[in-house]
């Protein structure tokens, strides 16, 4: 083709994507060579493990989906993140993981209090 003489526009518009992309790509030949521009950037580190495996993703939702204990109107994440730890679902667990775990499933019966 006739590459050579081409702008970043025209090769964004050739291959579907912004300008940018073809100027990052380009910085990453001319700074670590073409096998990264061509296979992208490495990961540093290796992904991280799930928390969770599905079991325990599945009694963690059960838990939600029931009744909150004596004296609480709502689950909340501290106190889901505390009851699966009580019931030694799991050794350890943040209401932030709790949060992401059940933020993925689709289920959002009654209120639920993130406090």
């Amino acid at each position: 083709a006739d590459g050579p003489g081409w702008t970043d526009a025209r090769i964004a518009e050739a291959f579907d994507c912004r300008t940018k992309t073809v100027e990052n790509i380009r910085q990453r030949l001319v700074r670590d060579g073409f096998e990264s521009a061509l296979n992208g950037k490495q990961r540093e580190s290796p992904p991280r493990a799930k928390l969770l495996d599905g079991d325990q993703e599945a009694k963690l939702i059960a838990m939600r989906l029931g009744s909150p204990p004596k004296g609480f109107a709502n689950w909340t994440l501290r106190l889901l993140a505390q009851r699966v730890v009580q019931l030694e679902i799991v050794d350890s667990i943040s209401p932030e993981t709790v949060r992401k775990t059940l933020k993925k499933t689709t289920s959002r019966r009654g209120k639920f209090s993130t406090g």
